[in-house]
């Protein structure tokens, strides 16, 4: 049996999604817990109707960040293998059922899955999607195509044993925690594995400027996790770092060889092309432009940030209330 674990903060709306994917699944072997962590506006009121299809634990908590809000979580599952998801996704209906069969095929202690845009999306959902999972802006590293580093499952769809809990533990408080447990259970001898054909629709952020600040944190993040694992940073982490500096450097000598500004061009093309491939659709592959724009910035200046503080000056890692409050701006 699974145990799914749900951090929630003020998204109900959310949740009902969620829980309408869950009750159409064809198979269900799982319960359900939603941790809702200090929310002001709760999603309690909206369980009863699915009661019937499935077991469903709700508790609420005191607002502590979404890594302790896993681990109570964790603490109160029942289930021999747990599962987590984040608030905004929707599960597709053979979810379960496709789990099931590439577990009896190949069991694992860890898995992720990847993630992907449903065609009821908005087109700047869609947009937004192809700039997290496409291979020129994020080099494909999220789940659908592994060619740049060890896979790491990630918490909008991820899975391990109870045995790997009782070994590895749960969640750190800190940015990047979902990489650095699939990290720790890596070195801790378990087999972490792939199955693409568990994938989750991921309703991300609408609003431009929320998206920039989760990126942004996702590029603070990689340098977090290299001071605790030393040589867990890869080239493709650096990339948008790179690509921000080498995009100002062009832009300036630019004015004495304008030339140089096809290259930036180029680039622009290419992710125009690679979306219009993928979504058919003119606007959403002139959406995934800005998208992408906004997602290499956002996570260029992160990476950046952090590189020059953490690991040049040497600050320390922020402390649990500031993680708190980086959790409440997501």
């Amino acid at each position: 049996m699974y145990s799914i674990i749900v951090p929630v903060y003020n998204r109900p709306d959310e949740i009902k999604e969620l829980l309408d994917s869950l009750s159409a699944q064809t198979v269900k072997p799982f319960e359900l817990l939603i941790i809702e962590d200090g929310s002001k506006e709760r999603c309690d009121h909206l369980l009863d109707c699915y009661r019937s299809s499935f077991t469903i634990h709700y508790y609420f908590k005191p607002n502590s960040g979404r890594s302790d809000t896993r681990n109570y979580g964790m603490e109160r599952a029942t289930g021999d293998y747990l599962l987590f998801f984040d608030s905004d996704v929707i599960l597709p209906p053979f979810y379960f059922e496709r789990l099931q069969t590439a577990m009896k095929e190949s069991y694992c202690d860890c898995f992720g899955g990847p993630d992907a845009a449903d065609a009821s999306f908005s087109d700047i959902q869609k947009a937004v999607n192809h700039s997290m999972t496409g291979f020129w802006t994020t080099g494909g590293i999220r789940g659908g195509k592994v060619v740049a580093e060890k896979f790491c499952p990630r918490t909008f769809n991820m899975g391990f044993s109870k045995a790997v809990y009782d070994k590895v533990g749960g969640f750190e408080d800190m940015m990047g925690e979902d990489i650095d447990l699939s990290i720790r259970i890596r070195e801790a001898g378990f087999v972490t594995r792939l199955i693409r054909e568990t994938f989750v629709y991921h309703k991300r952020r609408v609003d431009l400027g929320r998206f920039f600040k989760q990126v942004n944190n996702f590029g603070q993040a990689r340098i977090w996790l290299q001071i605790k694992h030393p040589g867990s940073l890869k080239p493709v982490h650096a990339m948008p770092a790179f690509m921000l500096v080498a995009g100002a450097f062009l832009l300036v000598a630019s004015i004495f060889q304008p030339l140089l500004l096809l290259l930036p061009l180029l680039y622009v093309l290419l992710i125009f092309f690679d979306s219009l491939f993928k979504n058919r659709s003119l606007k959403v592959a002139a959406l995934s432009v800005i998208t992408a724009a906004v997602q290499i910035s956002g996570y260029g200046t992160g990476f950046l940030k952090a590189l020059w503080f953490k690991m040049i000056l040497k600050q320390p890692l922020e402390t649990k209330k500031n993680l708190t409050k980086i959790y409440n701006r997501g």
